[in-house]
């Protein structure tokens, strides 16, 4: 007779299994691969992939000219594609010691503000979709559109704009900047009501996002997780506040810091983010200076030999560059310090003994951007 062996048999609850969430875009917002580790529905672990869409960019600007690096900084955050510029110009601008007009500051702050709010409005249209409200999506993008258009008119790009440069503006405003950012603000500030009524107060999207993904104080600053997924935590780290540049300093608004640090918690900052980018251009838009829409510039840019460093607060948390030069026209090292890579470190954590349908909706608070992370 054939000996029978008895083999222990294991539940699916006991067995773990590695599933790959991305990196196809549809299922990660980008070209993002996560390792996750299952026991049944329970995520054990998340392990990221990156560098699917890498390009160099840190050593590309090794040989490109300050004035060229603005147009790879576009292409990281591609959602705060003006802050990013925002923060070369600033680099280039203190390390030759160069007062740009108070036109420029102006015109960068309320462009920055308004790049904020369409950054916004995407991740807003774009988390509602993933936990099932496809209306999102067609509201967010419709009133982000009002944006776009604003941005197409006066820059002639709607997405990677390269419109600041070290000294200040590649030109004035459009005539109609002013009138229509006006008329945006006016015509946003009832939209946005029409988002709470829609996905803010949803019985569903509360249950789906309350208590999920808690990240404390202490963890949002061990993991340097800036921007509104750490004000969502209570860690005050706007750089708008802490370091003002531009004309935050001459703006009323606040710092949105929540203590709840889950997942509605830091969808909640955002909202109210949005709201305060509102006033922040209100404040500004009627009171644009004259004068010159540049400094004097040289039109080969060398910056003294030296370090610098610059920060700014993008619409993901804090953007920081570091810079090494030799005294020539191309630095001999840049460094970006960017939030989503930063922020993509805290994922695992919070995800860590939650459902795969929770890890959905943890990610899309942190609001990644890959290509800010593949740079």
């Amino acid at each position: 007779m054939k000996e029978i062996i008895n083999l222990p048999v294991h539940s699916i609850e006991e067995e773990e299994y590695h599933i790959n969430m991305g990196p196809q875009h549809p299922s990660t917002h980008g070209v993002l691969r996560l390792v996750v580790t299952l026991q049944g529905e329970t995520v054990k672990k998340v392990q990221p992939h990156c560098g699917y869409i890498h390009r160099g960019i840190e050593k590309m600007c090794e040989k490109d000219t300050y004035q060229q690096i603005i147009h790879l900084t576009d292409r990281m955050d591609y959602l705060s594609a003006h802050i990013n510029n925002h923060a070369v110009c600033l680099l280039v601008e203190g390390a030759l010691e160069v007062e740009v007009p108070e036109r420029v500051k102006y015109i960068r702050t309320i462009i920055d503000e308004l790049n904020r709010i369409a950054s916004h409005q995407l991740w807003w249209c774009s988390f509602g979709m993933d936990l099932g409200g496809l209306t999102c999506f067609f509201y967010g993008l419709r009133d982000r559109e009002h944006i776009l258009d604003i941005f197409e008119e006066s820059f002639g790009s709607r997405l990677l704009h390269s419109y600041y440069t070290p000294g200040g503006l590649m030109q004035d405003i459009h005539p109609n900047f002013q009138k229509r950012t006006k008329d945006f603000i006016k015509y946003f500030r009832k939209k946005i009501k029409d988002y709470d009524k829609l996905l803010s107060g949803n019985v569903i999207f509360e249950n789906r996002s309350q208590g999920i993904g808690v990240m404390s104080k202490e963890d949002a600053i061990n993991y340097g997780v800036s921007g509104p997924s750490g004000r969502a935590s209570g860690w005050s780290c706007d750089i708008r506040k802490k370091y003002p540049y531009g004309v935050y300093d001459k703006a009323e608004f606040n710092e949105i810091l929540r203590t709840d640090g889950d997942t509605y918690g830091r969808y909640m900052v955002r909202m109210d983010e949005m709201r305060e980018s509102m006033k922040i251009i209100e404040q500004l838009i009627d009171n644009i200076p004259e004068g010159d829409y540049t400094a004097k510039m040289k039109p080969i840019i060398k910056l003294p030999a030296g370090e610098y460093y610059q920060r700014v607060e993008s619409a993901r948390g804090e953007l920081g560059i570091y810079c090494i030069s030799d005294g020539n026209k191309t630095p001999v090292r840049m460094k970006f310090r960017t939030p989503s890579f930063v922020n993509l470190g805290v994922l695992d954590k919070l995800s860590r003994d939650m459902k795969i349908a929770d890890l959905v909706a943890i990610g899309a608070s942190l609001d990644l951007v890959i290509p800010d992370i593949d740079r």
